[in-house]
């Protein structure tokens, strides 16, 4: 799995994770507990409520890093790793009035990273080795859609739409082709695919949308002949209202590719794909190159974190219904 490395979050950063964005009962803890004198050195466990991939560790481990002083710990397993029903993947052992704050923040980094995460392994799994690239930014808030784009690469996808995403992720840039509203403008695939062609760098990789206007595989072959050997690919978005992009589709495309000489070029399919419809195209062994997800990532639900108390001062101790003390894993490891 994808590993990061870790930048430190801004100090106005940290404060709205232990202000604005936490949960007011902590705030209140904080202060009631600094009134009465009262604090002590605590050993806290996260686990998740299911299986799944771990993902925003790194970042949580990050935010600890800032609020944690010497002599404080914190353990945890690898960022991408997969982890088990109420497996601890972080440790917290430090005075509480430290951290105890950030408790909300630290949770919903586990939550949602690690949802988006797990959908994104499932996905790519289900591509049997192909690539496949995050495009979900533009169903999730701005500012949460790097993070998203973040966590499906670390959950195995090979790129993602947006230049943060990739930057969080450690990819050399962000992953696209061109939208269908470029297309319109030109009023043709052919001339807005020419275009594209020169004004672009040679990082840029040429994959054209041949469903804007005509037959896909008739737009595929203008296509292809008017840019040769600079075309990588064509993308098919058909949209439901035409059928979306089915098995016949995309082999009849890729035979008439073939048939025409080019071999090169790849096929790219988009549009409303989830686990299962990329299952029925590799079980129909569909020639597709790669496939770009979007709602079925950044839609996937949270995977529910809890975070215990297991120890005070050293004693077992936590809340019923739990088991006291420190809950072993050898695959936890020190990272602060």
């Amino acid at each position: 799995m994808k590993q990061v490395t870790a930048v430190s979050p801004a100090a106005d950063l940290v404060a709205y994770y232990g202000g604005a964005a936490s949960d007011v009962y902590f705030q209140r803890a904080k202060k009631t507990l600094a009134g009465a004198r009262v604090d002590a050195v605590v050993a806290m466990d996260f686990f998740a409520s299911k299986p799944g991939v771990l993902c925003g560790v790194a970042e949580a481990v990050r935010l600890l890093s800032e609020v944690l002083r010497d002599g404080d710990e914190a353990w945890a397993i690898a960022e991408g790793s997969i982890m088990t029903t109420k497996e601890t993947v972080l440790r917290v052992r430090a005075p509480y009035s430290r951290f105890g704050v950030y408790e909300t923040a630290l949770l919903g980094m586990l939550s949602s990273c690690s949802g988006w995460a797990t959908a994104a392994h499932e996905i790519v799994d289900a591509a049997g080795g192909k690539r496949v690239i995050s495009f979900g930014a533009r169903h999730v808030h701005p500012l949460i859609g790097p993070t998203m784009e973040y966590s499906a690469v670390v959950g195995g996808c090979a790129g993602c739409a947006t230049p943060l995403g990739a930057q969080l992720a450690g990819l050399e840039g962000a992953s696209g082709t061109m939208p269908h509203a470029m297309i319109l403008l030109f009023g043709d695939t052919v001339k807005a695919a020419l275009a594209f062609d020169e004004h672009m760098g040679d990082d840029v990789l040429r994959i054209v949308l041949v469903d804007t206007f005509k037959d896909e595989a008739e737009e595929s072959l203008r296509v292809a002949e008017a840019l040769g050997d600079h075309l990588r690919g064509v993308r098919l978005d058909t949209p439901g209202e035409r059928g979306g992009v089915t098995v016949d589709l995309v082999k009849e495309v890729r035979a008439r590719l073939d048939l025409a000489g080019y071999g090169h070029v790849g096929i790219f399919v988009s549009g409303g794909l989830d686990a299962e419809r990329i299952r029925q195209f590799e079980a129909a062994k569909c020639p597709i190159h790669s496939y770009g997800v979007g709602m079925a990532i950044s839609s996937a639900p949270p995977i529910a974190f809890t975070a215990d108390i297991k120890e005070i001062e050293g004693k077992a101790m936590t809340k019923r219904g739990r088991i006291p003390g420190a809950a072993p894993n050898p695959r936890l490891a020190r990272v602060v």
